[in-house]
């Protein structure tokens, strides 16, 4: 994960201390909440702020390979539940 882009995901953490992230994981596709862009898979969730406003988050996941995507994926989504 070290590939993704350090100063976005800071800057997103800072701003979201008190938001919730919004995720809905469907069990039946493995490739929830990534989207590929000619070629490179980037993931994309919603976040929910305090004041009722809501923002949509696509952060680039830097691969091409489908299986290491996912697990960039997975390690991103469980450090912003954090």
């Amino acid at each position: 994960m070290k590939d993704l882009n350090e100063t976005s995901l800071a800057d997103f953490r800072q701003a979201s201390k008190r938001s919730r992230l919004a995720t809905r994981v469907n069990e039946a596709n493995p490739n929830h909440h990534l989207w590929n862009n000619r070629g490179t898979w980037w993931c994309h969730f919603t976040v929910h702020r305090p004041d009722y406003t809501s923002e949509r988050v696509r952060i680039s996941l830097k691969t091409r390979e489908i299986e290491r995507a996912r697990e960039y994926r997975d390690e991103l989504l469980k450090s912003l539940c954090e």
